[in-house]
């Protein structure tokens, strides 16, 4: 008897922090359990303390996470190691999937509860064309959409840190331009010199239309001699970036989401005065 009353006593208690817990979470900010733009119905009864293990899991497996404050939704997605393409990458890599990533900007761009993006990025670079793909989602959003490069953008992280409507990056950051390399087997024809030229224009072409920079001058630092000591690029710090007109501004992780706040307020003065201008029948 002594033991079954402890038992009960063991599980009361357990169901109270829980309840505690899940009253904590309704007043203050909240991670979203998985899937990510879905928000938590804390007045049901399945509402429990599995919660925040979920949004952890969604962390560690996707790197993304949906958070609220206030009115807004703002889903965080980080792009970080190297991107992984069609060939899988070793264990010990640290990699962003492609597979992983694409479906979650869908989503996010369909959703109603979701009002914006903020993607961070310390990546070495990657596949070419997984990278592209993932830009040229970005760019293609009308969900209001922020960057914010954090350690290095480098090689294909480029084009993806010029993706969003603004861009930004830390004073300690670095950006890494050289042309495009192949791994494996490479034929030594011209066709093979083409195919890299034809690569190369596809990227500066993107990172010229989402960026101030004009194509010559993305060119021109990707073939420059003399900057870095084995390979043929340039390497630009934060600040030379957004002088470069790479990068629209220098800023920190507040910085980023007061821009992304600006923006989502914006396109709701927008959509409300489309909505009052459209006649009624």
């Amino acid at each position: 008897m002594t033991a079954f009353c402890g038992i009960l006593n063991l599980f009361y208690s357990k169901k109270g922090k829980c309840e505690m817990k899940s009253d904590k979470n309704k007043r203050e900010n909240f991670f979203l359990p998985s899937p990510p733009w879905q928000s938590p119905d804390f007045n049901s009864s399945g509402a429990d303390c599995g919660e925040g293990q979920s949004a952890l899991n969604n962390i560690i497996e996707s790197g993304s996470v949906t958070v609220k404050k206030g009115e807004h939704l703002i889903h965080c997605l980080t792009i970080i190691g190297q991107i992984e393409g069609h060939y899988i990458l070793p264990a010990q890599n640290k990699t962003t999937k492609y597979e992983h990533v694409i479906p979650q900007l869908v989503a996010i761009e369909e959703s109603d509860e979701v009002d914006g993006l903020i993607m961070i990025l310390n990546t070495v670079g990657g596949d070419i064309e997984a990278g592209l793909a993932i830009a040229e989602l970005v760019s293609g959003m009308t969900t209001p959409t922020v960057s914010l490069v954090l350690g290095g953008g480098h090689s294909i992280g480029v084009p993806l840190a010029v993706s969003t409507d603004r861009s930004f990056i830390t004073p300690s950051a670095t950006m890494t331009i050289h042309p495009v390399r192949m791994n494996g087997l490479v034929l030594g024809v011209p066709q093979t010199l083409s195919y890299f030229e034809q690569m190369q224009e596809r990227i500066v072409r993107f990172v010229s239309d989402n960026s101030e920079i004009s194509p010559d001058r993305f060119r021109e630092m990707m073939l420059a001699t003399g900057e870095l000591v084995m390979d043929v690029g340039t390497v630009l710090s934060g600040e030379a970036a957004v002088k470069e007109g790479l990068i629209d501004s220098l800023g920190s992780l507040s910085d980023a989401l007061n821009c992304l706040y600006n923006l989502i307020n914006e396109r709701e003065a927008e959509n409300g005065a489309s909505d009052n201008n459209t006649p009624k029948g």
